[in-house]
């Protein structure tokens, strides 16, 4: 039974929009701005998924413009990339992953490949464990 207030300890934020994807291509989400949070997952939620899969990326960066940006190693995500794709049978599922590096710039991209007609997949940001208290 949920009997506690988490809203004010979190900041969630889109990071990939919901889209149609219908090619093999690498569709790039948000940069997230981690600062003064200790903390960040990704939730990402598919709609109906016709063929194809459907493998988030990872990318972390400390400059404000990502010029640093690159692949972060598996080392610090909670669970491989690999293993929380999405395919055909994923229809309306929700999986999560974690980033656990210490750069301040964090992005989910959706890598996808033997796409013929496609699916539908967006993400939402969580980062938690503020520095200076509740989250407005």
């Amino acid at each position: 039974m949920a009997n506690r207030e988490m809203a004010s300890d979190v900041k969630v934020t889109p990071a990939l929009n919901r889209a149609s994807i219908t090619s093999n291509t690498t569709t790039n989400g948000t940069w997230i701005d981690t600062q003064g949070f200790g903390s960040v997952f990704f939730s990402i939620q598919s709609d109906t998924i016709t063929d194809g899969t459907y493998t988030p990326l990872i990318e972390d960066a400390d400059a404000s413009n990502q010029s640093d940006a690159a692949a972060v190693a598996d080392t610090f995500l909670s669970v491989t990339e690999a293993s929380v794709a999405f395919v055909a049978a994923d229809d309306n599922k929700t999986k999560k992953i974690a980033y656990t590096g210490g750069k301040r710039y964090v992005r989910l991209s959706l890598v996808s490949t033997g796409v013929t007609s496609g699916g539908g997949i967006g993400a939402t940001a969580v980062l938690g464990h503020p520095g200076l208290g509740a989250v407005a």
